[in-house]
């Protein structure tokens, strides 16, 4: 729902969404016929409403209503370090979502997997709304993993420094799993390979690929053995007065199961890895920051898009004409309108040989904003 100041004033949401339409109609052109890829949204009991009457008041953002799904996740308590239960009011204790492997749970709590039957859905690509640049059901990488029969497969992309805040996959006593950044010793995570890149590279980006019988079995027989991660968080809670308490440091934890400690179970699993700049980059952190805040995911969508122009043969120039080029072109602001083009495609009709200021925005013709 955030808005991250683009041109347009779209929220994620609005984007992906529109990415979605776009692939409907691509594959509309490519099959001859029209289908719907639904879209699941797993919230907990503090977005769960503010998510809901987000979609209804922007209209689904064209998207037939009936496909897209809200379902909630768990909560569970939070406890101090010693052990107790944290207090947020009197009659109420603290509670936050129990991580995003709360996913397994809420399937089929909340009817999901019995709705995926009804409508005949065999694959699932799940992916954190975060991520600016997600390709939603990317349909190279989901493509890959059907034609491979794989059960599970999960994007990667290449970690920018030892300690950067991303989990590892990796094989762990000869099983894929995910190790977390909170959870990798430090020097394990500086190991080097003679060339000089690092030994533990893949950094998971929750991106990933599942059958749908793959996670009815993860669902009813395997997701009691997902074990817990504790999380180190501030949470506010009362003092021993009953007065509440806004901590500015970690007082409590967090259980958390996370959606990638199924991966052990798969019997055919893969990873993709994909390029950063075109795929990754998430919206975590205000502007204060130093790295995934607003400021950085508009950056990376006005230099991907900005790459999609010159590469269907348009370019770049300043006010006097002059091609704009290396520390230059970094400056351009131009955002393409998903509804235009999903990743890159048919611009080349729209921008080929064409030279363009800055800034610049490609909207599709049937086009209306939703504004927050």
């Amino acid at each position: 729902m955030y808005n991250v100041g683009l041109p347009s004033g779209k929220s994620l949401y609005q984007i992906q969404a529109e990415r979605i339409l776009r692939l409907q109609e691509l594959a509309a052109h490519a099959c001859g016929k029209r289908g719907t890829v639904p879209w699941y949204i797993m919230t907990s009991e503090h977005t769960r409403h503010t998510t809901d009457d987000f979609f209804a008041r922007h209209g689904y953002f064209g998207l037939d209503a009936s496909s897209v799904v809200l379902f909630e996740q768990e909560m569970l308590p939070c406890f101090d370090f010693e052990g107790k239960i944290i207090l947020e009011k009197p009659n109420k204790f603290a509670a936050a979502p129990g991580g995003n492997g709360g996913l397994y749970r809420a399937l089929l709590k909340e009817g999901v997997l019995a709705d995926m039957d009804r409508r005949g859905i065999k694959y699932v690509h799940v992916f954190g709304v975060d991520n600016i640049l997600v390709k939603v059901a990317d349909p190279h990488f989901l493509g890959y993993c059907v034609a491979k029969g794989l059960e599970c497969g999960n994007k990667v992309v290449q970690k920018t420094a030892p300690n950067e805040a991303v989990g590892v996959v990796c094989l762990v006593n000869g099983v894929w799993q995910v190790v977390e950044y909170s959870e990798i010793l430090p020097e394990t995570a500086q190991k080097h390979l003679p060339d000089g890149s690092l030994m533990f590279n893949a950094g998971n980006i929750a991106n990933h690929f599942f059958t749908l019988d793959f996670l009815h079995h993860v669902c009813n027989d395997l997701e009691p053995q997902l074990k817990y991660h504790i999380a180190k968080k501030k949470i506010p809670h009362l003092d021993a007065a009953g007065h509440p308490v806004i901590p500015t440091k970690p007082n409590g934890i967090k259980m958390e199961k996370f959606v990638f400690d199924v991966f052990q179970f798969a019997r055919k699993f893969a990873v993709w890895e994909v390029i950063r700049k075109d795929e990754f980059a998430p919206l975590k952190n205000a502007d204060d920051a130093a790295d995934d805040t607003p400021t950085t995911a508009r950056r990376a969508i006005f230099d991907l898009h900005s790459r999609y122009i010159e590469a269907a043969g348009g370019s770049f120039v300043d006010q006097t004409d002059r091609a704009l080029t290396n520390g230059h072109a970094e400056h351009v602001v131009c955002e393409i309108s998903p509804l235009v083009s999903y990743a890159g495609e048919g611009l080349a009709d729209i921008v080929q040989g064409k030279r363009f200021e800055s800034p610049l925005s490609l909207t599709a013709a049937q086009e209306t904003l939703s504004r927050l």
